[in-house]
């Protein structure tokens, strides 16, 4: 999930033919415009419908494979030690 911070008049694309424009706000409201194709469907709610949606994000990512995480804590190991040699010299 994407979580932004827009100033008044900044706005955001999303794929080629969606723009949401922030037109302001005051403390927890705020104010936007969206353009977007007759075609998408948009729906303004505080209560999400489906439950499969009511979720931290809505496209999770796959889990990092056991080797993935073997070679990722090896490059980390890698680069601590040579942050530890680089200080030592350094001294």
């Amino acid at each position: 999930m994407l979580k932004l911070s827009l100033k008044q008049g900044q706005y955001l694309n999303i794929g080629d033919d969606i723009r949401v424009v922030y037109l302001g706000g005051t403390g927890s409201h705020g104010r936007f415009m969206i353009d977007a194709p007759r075609d998408v469907n948009i729906v303004r709610s505080n209560v999400e419908q489906n439950p499969e949606r009511n979720k931290d994000t809505y496209y999770p990512e796959s889990p990092i494979s056991k080797e993935a995480q073997e070679q990722i804590r090896h490059i980390l190991r890698e680069e601590k030690l040579k942050a530890e040699k680089s200080a030592q010299q350094a001294h």
